[in-house]
This record gives C-alpha cells, structure tokens and sequence, in this order.
C-alpha cells in the first residue's frame, strides 16, 4: 500500500523534526511541509531559542544567528537530502534554505530530479 501525499508530507515532518532533535539538539515548534511538482518545501517555525531571540535584536546580532544556524543545517543537508529521498524514492539534486530570525522561522526546498506527481 502506497502512501497518499499528505501522508507524506506528515512522514517528512516528522522525521525532518526527529532530525532536528537528533543533529542540533532541538525540534521546532512547529513544521509543515508541501510537495509540488519536483519540490518539498518545510517551513518550520519556533526554531530559535530564548536566547537566540535576544541576541538577533541587533543587526551584528541577527547576522551571527543567522550564519551560524546556517552552518549547523548545511553541515547535516546530505543526511536531511538522503531522508527525503529515501521517503519518496526520488534522488534530490540541490537544497536551499533560509532563516528568518524576525520571525524565527526557516524555509527548506528540496528539489527532486523529477516531478512528484509523475511518480504517482
């Protein structure tokens, strides 16, 4: 039995959020994610601590979170790459990110070599 594609979807939340907990330390609040065409996009949100929040108040302050939470999720992108694709059984070639630390959310898009419908 193959999964519909909110079901995978939910699965990707959930292992992208086991994930976070297992690499760096900590879940976000919240992640929903969305598969179009021969994209998975994760929003997650509620991913920077206390602290974090205090320190992006400043310019110098929101640049630094912003790097350096960059670098843990980059430095772990092959094994979050190797998950999705191993879910939907599509190889991925590229992934993007981004943090916004204003409103602690970040943004993932995996990009599938081919589209997810014409798997179906």
């Amino acid at each position: 039995m193959s999964l519909t594609k909110g079901e995978l979807e939910d699965k990707i939340s959930k292992a992208v959020t086991q994930w976070e907990k297992e690499y760096l330390g900590r879940g976000s609040v919240k992640v929903k994610t969305d598969i179009l065409r021969n994209m998975v996009i994760i929003v997650l949100k509620g991913i920077l601590t206390p602290a974090e929040k205090k320190v992006a108040e400043t310019q110098e302050g929101m640049l630094s979170i912003k790097k350096a939470r960059t670098e843990l999720v980059e430095s772990g992108k092959e094994q979050l790459k190797e998950l999705i694709s191993a879910l939907l059984g599509i190889p991925i070639y590229s992934f993007h990110t981004d943090l916004s630390t204003r409103t602690g959310e970040r943004v993932m898009i995996f990009m599938l070599e081919r589209s997810f419908e014409a798997s179906e």
